[in-house]
């Protein structure tokens, strides 16, 4: 009989957990399975027994909550035997939409039944253990937002983007991989994913890999109002290494320098760090429990979705050579251009609708 202890957060997420423990009463699989169920208390405690469950042989410590309990739990597994399960109750949930694990808590419960374990990567920020990214810029600025909003959701989210988005400043970064030669880029925002989105299905990071021994590495080049939404498409449609507005690298050991101390996130919760940031793989450093069915490839764009941002790409491109050809060309060439883009744009919204 293996042991299991099922850590449940009751304020993840917007939903109730009362009813969780009768469910996993009622699914987990009793003749394989012996399982306790603990409730946290305040931040920091789903750490505390992670860590008692490790000194006591449990083979495996199940987060049920959103993706700061899943850090918690994750960050004090690291380097043991026991593996970690995700029952997804948050309102992001990225680590767990990344493995494809079922959106119900019964289905859930059913692939931790079927017991299938994986060992692999995590990442660490200035000390900080991240599974599924971490960030400087803009998203460590709407992580801070976010948690200071009071309530959860993805419209709280999208209202801290919409609100905040077009007046951030870019900073400027000093970025070394891998002990290679430094590169310097003005960003809105570098993101470090191990795995391939932030949660709600925003995908940062689309080929990114848990287990390739490799960080994924985003930035995000300062853009214009009309470049924004296709941004956004691209983030929700598994496009945006294709953009013309990111640059995008791989490494194992990455070295950021920027102007000053500030904010930068890990897994969604902001912290205060220093100007200088180092940021290490640590390769199949944690055993964590997989659906064994999930179809990989819904991790891929579409053709369609493909093809637009291609599209796209390519007017912004006709746009930006206008633009700096502006004395070669008038206004209402550029204009042109302008309303190129945004009727594609428009398309596309419709398409993704649809």
């Amino acid at each position: 009989m293996k042991k299991i202890v099922f850590i449940i957060n009751p304020i993840s997420g917007t939903g109730n957990k009362d009813a969780i423990p009768a469910l996993i009463g009622e699914r987990i699989d009793t003749e394989r399975y012996t399982y306790e169920i603990v409730f946290t208390e305040y931040a920091g405690h789903a750490s505390e027994i992670t860590r008692d469950c490790v000194s006591r042989g449990i083979d495996i410590v199940v987060a049920v909550g959103g993706d700061g309990t899943v850090n918690e739990v994750a960050r004090a597994l690291v380097g043991s035997s026991t593996a970690l399960a995700i029952v997804p109750c948050g309102s992001g949930n990225g680590l767990a939409r990344h493995l494809m694990l079922p959106t119900t808590i019964e289905r859930t419960l059913d692939i931790i039944n079927e017991g299938i374990i994986h060992d692999l990567d995590y990442g660490v920020i200035n000390g900080h253990p991240f599974f599924c990214t971490c960030g400087m810029g803009f998203d460590a600025f709407i992580s801070k937002k976010f948690a200071e909003a009071g309530k959860r959701g993805k419209l709280t989210y999208l209202e801290n983007v919409l609100k905040e988005g077009m007046r951030y400043e870019p900073e400027t970064y000093t970025i070394s991989l891998d002990g290679g030669e430094p590169m310097e880029y003005e960003a809105f925002l570098i993101s470090i994913a191990n795995a391939s989105q932030y949660g709600n299905d925003a995908y940062i990071a689309p080929q990114a890999s848990m287990a390739d021994g490799l960080l994924d590495i985003v930035i995000m080049l300062p853009f214009d109002i009309l470049e924004a939404p296709q941004l956004g498409l691209d983030l929700m449609g598994k496009t945006l290494n294709q953009s013309a507005k990111t640059k995008c690298f791989r490494a194992s050991d990455i070295l950021i320098h920027r102007s000053a101390p500030g904010l930068i996130h890990y897994d969604g919760d902001p912290t205060e760090a220093e100007a200088d940031l180092h940021i290490e793989l640590k390769s199949k450093q944690i055993r964590i429990v997989v659906n064994e069915h999930a179809n990989k490839n819904k991790r891929k764009p579409n053709i369609m979705q493909s093809l637009f941002s291609q599209v796209v790409n390519d007017i912004h491109t006709m746009r930006e050579d206008a633009i700096t050809q502006a004395g070669q060309v008038t206004q209402q060439a550029i204009s042109q251009v302008d309303q190129m883009a945004q009727q594609v744009v428009n398309t596309a919204k419709k398409l993704v609708k649809s």
